[in-house]
């Protein structure tokens, strides 16, 4: 078994922040980085690869698949399969899709931000009913009230 490859950083990036880590090879004439000296970090060459047989799959160990409609859940294993929707499927297909998975057992990538609700549905009137209600009359009379209350107290103080 390999052991686990090493995080590739790019050189000098642990040193200035404007150089960002993501890999890019060290092309210098005197970069100690490219003639692999002992003590600077590893650079990306053949023998780091991942086996063939993990080559591609998601971190759980099973195969990504992207899914437009809830007949495709039918033809996957989900003991082989990880579903991703498909990011063109709108709202109502999502979940449909989602409730269709949820019940075939199957993994899912990017379930979206709650599973069981969508992210722009609408509150349904129990949940309005238990919401504190203030309308927009009471916020009006509030208001006249508070009004009302300054008016008495400049006159009272324009009196004296």
């Amino acid at each position: 078994m390999k052991t686990s490859k090493p995080e590739f950083r790019r050189q000098e990036s642990w040193r200035y922040k404007r150089v960002k880590e993501t890999w890019r090879r060290p092309r210098g004439v005197t970069s100690k980085m490219r003639k692999e000296e002992s003590g600077f970090p590893a650079k990306v060459k053949n023998g780091y690869g991942t086996p063939g047989s993990t080559r591609g799959l998601h971190p759980r160990g099973l195969v990504d698949t992207r899914v437009w409609r809830e007949i495709e859940l039918e033809k996957l294993d989900p003991k082989v399969h990880i579903v991703r929707i498909a990011a063109r499927v709108g709202e109502k297909k999502r979940r449909g899709i989602l409730t269709k998975a949820k019940d075939l057992n199957f993994h899912i990538a990017n379930p979206g931000k709650e599973e069981g609700r969508a992210v722009t549905e609408q509150l349904t009137r129990e949940e309005e009913n238990a919401l504190p209600a203030e309308t927009g009359e009471e916020k009006m009379e509030e208001k006249t009230e508070t009004a009302d209350d300054e008016n008495l107290e400049k006159t009272e103080e324009s009196s004296e």
